[in-house]
């Protein structure tokens, strides 16, 4: 089953506020990728492990229905109180139990999810519901991140790291699906013909807050306030402050660019 590591509301909520869309490099390689492989015109396009529905309206700009799915109740009530298209819904399901009739799913996506799901059961579930020449994409952003400001980025980049290092220490264990760059998920997909593409690069347009939220949304911050919640709300004020200090500014609000490193399973049935 999914490990469930998103249910509380307040968690839900800042998951919704920070993470950010799949960035443009990443759009772009999962939209050629189905041109390439004809599966445009999609009737049918699920999200599963939805989340809050970044990737979900990402998806919806360009095919005529997409569904949302999570286990998360909260998750998806932010996704569902959040604007959408018209053309967008959500389900709550848990990824290896989709309700979906056999090979009815056009495109099949997962963003920065698939590493929670038990992987066996989820690309079983794959299998069943993707018709014959629909297509998957399955990606994740990985811990390779950088921030840019004038002449200071490597000591902006250095502090962040400090951060994130720190917060790494109460990773849960599925996350070395994305430190092996989504290897094991990738030989399980059960298409013949498939890709892994690790190097795709893309500028987040980001804040000082937006940067220190991102940090605040990740599960392993949500693990250590659990454990020490003096502890870890000080790192997250202490490196906001260094990362100001850095740059010379006041103003949380102040723009820097977020460099995220992505990877992404792509497949064809």
């Amino acid at each position: 089953m999914t490990t469930q590591m998103f249910e509380g509301r307040g968690h839900a909520a800042v998951y919704q506020k920070y993470r950010f869309a799949p960035g443009e490099e990443l759009q772009q390689t999962i939209l050629a990728y189905l041109q390439e492989k004809k599966a445009v015109p999609a009737e049918l396009v699920v999200d599963v492990g939805c989340g809050s529905g970044q990737g979900t309206r990402f998806l919806a700009e360009h095919f005529k229905k997409v569904v949302g799915t999570d286990i998360s109740e909260a998750q998806i009530q932010e996704a569902k109180d959040t604007l959408s298209m018209p053309n967008v819904s959500y389900l709550v399901c848990p990824a290896e139990e989709l309700p979906f009739q056999d090979a009815s799913v056009d495109v099949l996506a997962s963003f920065t999810a698939a590493h929670w799901f038990d992987i066996e059961k989820f690309m079983r579930e794959v299998q069943r519901v993707v018709r014959p020449g629909g297509c998957v994409a399955i990606s994740t952003y990985t811990v390779d991140m950088s921030l840019r400001y004038g002449d200071c980025s490597e000591k902006l980049t250095k502090i962040f790291r400090e951060c994130w290092d720190q917060i790494l220490k109460y990773s849960h264990n599925r996350l070395k699906f994305v430190l092996e760059n989504y290897k094991e998920i990738f030989e399980a997909l059960p298409f013949p013909d498939k890709k892994r593409i690790t190097d795709i690069y893309d500028k987040i347009p980001m804040t000082v807050e937006g940067v220190v939220g991102y940090l605040e949304s990740a599960s392993p911050y949500q693990t250590f306030m659990k454990n020490d919640p003096e502890a870890a709300k000080s790192l997250l004020q202490e490196t906001e402050k260094r990362m100001l200090e850095t740059m010379g500014v006041s103003s949380r609000e102040t723009p820097v660019e977020f460099w995220v490193r992505h990877v992404c399973v792509l497949g064809c049935k």
